[in-house]
């Protein structure tokens, strides 16, 4: 089941809560409904990504747990929270380590980390809070250069 409450308008913020699955498209569908056309495709990418972390690895696809996204345009930023209800994980920051987090290359042949390193690669702000349940994402809008009226 999806539950949806409030467009976003303004500060005002929407919110999507679902049971955990990996299907997605009705989801993703509604969060990008209002996003331009020349960011929809690479956002989906990202969210998409989030969006399987939260249900698989957060709430390990278990249907009694929700995945709950609350999103916003605030100030030419799109924001979307993302929450779990799984046991967590430790992030790791950016200050507290060396290595950047988009020069990440998984130690073996598989995916692991790959969606942490688009969420990297896609987003401008990436942050969890400390228990590892919530991931703040946020995508600037191009500000776009006012005309000069002086000649």
């Amino acid at each position: 089941m999806i539950t949806i409450s409030l467009r976003p308008v303004g500060r005002y913020w929407g919110t999507i809560s679902f049971a955990s699955t990996l299907y997605l498209c009705p989801i993703l569908d509604l969060l990008l409904a209002e996003i331009p056309a020349k960011l929809q495709a690479e956002l989906r990418l990202g969210l998409q990504e989030a969006l399987v972390n939260a249900a698989k690895h957060g709430n390990n696809l278990d249907p009694s747990k929700t995945v709950v996204v609350r999103f916003s345009l605030i100030d030419n930023q799109y924001w979307w929270v993302i929450s779990d209800q799984g046991q967590g994980f430790v992030p790791v920051s950016a200050a507290d380590s060396d290595e950047d987090p988009i020069d990440y290359l998984p130690p073996d042949e598989s995916e692991s980390g790959r969606g942490l390193c688009l969420l990297h690669q896609i987003f401008d702000q990436v942050e969890w809070n400390r228990k590892g349940t919530e991931l703040r994402l946020c995508k600037q809008l191009e500000n776009r250069p006012r005309l000069s009226l002086r000649r």
